[in-house]
């Protein structure tokens, strides 16, 4: 590689947490209060890169502009928020991933599209929120991914060159947004993936197996 990188931004859900069982969770929670079987998990976990909106589309067959879309929304947001520590973990290997790079002195940082009020206490409560020089959400900046201005706002306070950042994440929202700000995108082939393009029509810079090959091609930078 031919530039220094100074910093790693993650996406959250699916990137560094495995938050599926929760949100899945919540999901079926309320297609048992309304009497109704649950989803099927591979359907609901493929969702989660697309929030509250995908998991509410999947699980109830709406879509935004229904008049049911929204207040199944903010239903679905109530009671994530009440369960959102339940079932989720960091993944075991972005873990040793994490602690890789803080050995190195090589600062790392959270974007997501869930809002602040949902990822910082979720952060804090496993511990990452104090590990990370920075924790963006999805309402923290006027716009959210694929907007670059997430990534651009945590270059900013993290005072880095967004030129000299790897931003990973498992959503084609993330290489989108990672490119337009300039970053090195590396798309996460063990989170979610969603139900759209295969990972490989993505065009990020590289696609990683797993956190160990992050690893390697930092190691090459």
């Amino acid at each position: 590689m031919s530039f220094i990188v100074e910093a790693v931004l993650f996406d959250l859900d699916g990137t560094v947490i495995d938050s599926a069982p929760d949100l899945a969770g919540a999901a079926n929670d309320m297609l048992r209060a309304r009497g109704l079987p649950d989803a099927p998990y591979d359907r609901l976990r493929a969702a989660v890169g697309s929030g509250a909106r995908g998991l509410v589309c999947e699980a109830f067959g709406v879509i935004p502009g229904d008049a049911t879309f929204e207040p199944l929304r903010d239903e679905f947001l109530t009671r994530y928020e009440s369960r959102m520590t339940r079932d989720t973990r960091i993944f075991d290997a972005v873990d040793q991933l994490l602690r890789s790079l803080e050995s190195r002195s090589l600062p790392w940082g959270i974007v997501t599209n869930k809002s602040i009020r949902l990822a910082d206490p979720l952060s804090r409560a496993l511990g990452l929120f104090e590990r990370a020089a920075v924790v963006i959400g999805g309402d923290s900046t006027p716009h959210a991914k694929p907007h670059p201005e997430p990534l651009l706002e945590a270059a900013r306070r993290m005072k880095v060159d967004p030129t000299r950042c790897f931003y990973v994440g498992d959503d084609l929202r993330d290489v989108q947004a990672g490119r337009a700000a300039g970053m090195k995108t590396v798309a996460a082939k063990w989170g979610y993936l969603g139900l759209g393009e295969p990972v490989e029509a993505w065009g990020a810079h590289h696609i990683a197996n797993t956190p160990q090959d992050l690893l390697q091609w930092l190691a090459m930078a």
